[in-house]
């Protein structure tokens, strides 16, 4: 399906509706809010101030919400407030997201909304999000996910579109690791990423608090690799409170797993697969389940299912891996793939879900 298709079935899905927006300004919630606003019948943007984001980053929300003319609420939930989020365990994003979406939703509900958006998209499906599982308990929709867009498909939209969005949207507990999350540990990456970003320009910037060191990643490290700018990041950090600074080399890389192209025959196009390896284990009863329209052939007990979408086959294995089998060429894997991600992923949801409320029984 083609991008115009994609966004013609997300505005068919929000035409004629109320809806509120949870808005970051980052590339996949501008992009939902400039659909909806084009084709429901009224649309608000909703941004949680939880006190852990990155500096302008209310600013930069309201400034983009303007530009697309559409009215925005900020609602202050500060999170130090939360034990179980400071104490950084690893449910801390589904905690953040947990509060971050019922304070929109009891908003929204307030003001007349009938349905709250996430921009999560089909990419995401490829990463290991926990915090996603929150959309699933509440009931957000996820309009840009329902329709297949992916996160390439987002960025020419954007391109196309000629938006503005900012890259630096996430939140600065994500730098924290293994350490309870401090009002001091948090200023200390803010002005860590501050000072490098002042050096480093336009691009992705993230400072990692790990123990006493300071973790840096950028997009193309060696924009940093001057002896006097090193020297400088070096002192300044060393100044606040940080014994180590490190430059990570291998730069920064989004969460998203690579689809691998396999040929197993020499000169046998016919046998062409990809392959992608999905960051949880599969569970196969109700991924089954799921894909009962489709017809699929399954067995719990080899922890596989296979199910044929078009003219090419899929295979999915417990251990998260996913081979689809004769298909043209990666984009025409990635639609093949695409098919059968949101059901796995609902799938997965539901799993989570029950574990989640036997662990608060």
């Amino acid at each position: 399906m083609d991008l115009e298709s994609k966004i013609k079935k997300v505005k068919d899905a929000l035409k004629g509706r109320k809806v509120a927006v949870g808005f970051s300004c980052g590339a996949d919630s501008t992009a939902l809010l400039d659909i909806a606003g084009d084709s429901a019948d009224e649309v608000a943007a909703f941004t949680v101030d939880t006190g852990f984001m990155p500096p302008g980053f209310i600013e930069n929300a309201s400034s983009i919400a303007g530009s697309l003319g559409v009215e925005h609420f900020i609602i202050n939930r500060p999170l130090l407030e939360n034990q179980e989020f400071v104490s950084n365990t690893p449910e801390r994003c589904l905690v953040c997201k947990n509060i971050i979406y019922s304070s929109i939703l009891s908003e929204a509900r307030k003001r007349g909304f009938e349905a709250v958006l996430d921009g999560t998209t089909a990419s995401d499906m490829f990463e290991d999000r926990p915090g996603t599982l929150v959309n699933h308990l509440l009931g957000i929709e996820t309009p840009l996910l329902d329709a297949g867009i992916t996160r390439s498909d987002v960025l020419e939209y954007l391109k196309k579109r000629n938006l503005e969005y900012s890259e630096n949207t996430t939140c600065l507990a994500t730098r924290i690791k293994d350490q309870e999350i401090t009002p001091e540990r948090i200023n200390r990456v803010s002005y860590a990423e501050t000072l490098v970003r002042g050096l480093y320009g336009e691009g992705i910037v993230r400072v990692r608090h790990e123990g006493d060191s300071a973790i840096i990643e950028v997009d193309e490290p060696e924009r940093l690799l001057n002896a006097a700018n090193l020297r400088h990041i070096e002192n300044e950090l060393r100044a606040v409170g940080f014994k180590r600074v490190l430059l990570d080399l291998t730069g920064y890389r989004e969460g998203k797993k690579d689809i691998v192209l396999y040929r197993p025959c020499r000169d046998a196009e016919s046998r062409i697969m990809f392959e992608v390896k999905l960051p949880y284990h599969i569970d196969i009863k109700e991924t089954c389940e799921k894909l009962e329209e489709r017809k699929p052939r399954c067995s719990e007990k080899m922890g596989v299912v296979m199910v044929e979408v078009g003219e090419s086959n899929v295979t999915i294995f417990r251990n998260g891996k996913i081979v689809a089998r004769r298909v043209v060429d990666r984009e025409d894997a990635e639609e093949v793939l695409l098919e059968v991600l949101p059901h796995i992923i609902r799938a997965h949801e539901d799993m989570e879900s029950q574990n989640h409320s036997q662990s608060e029984a």
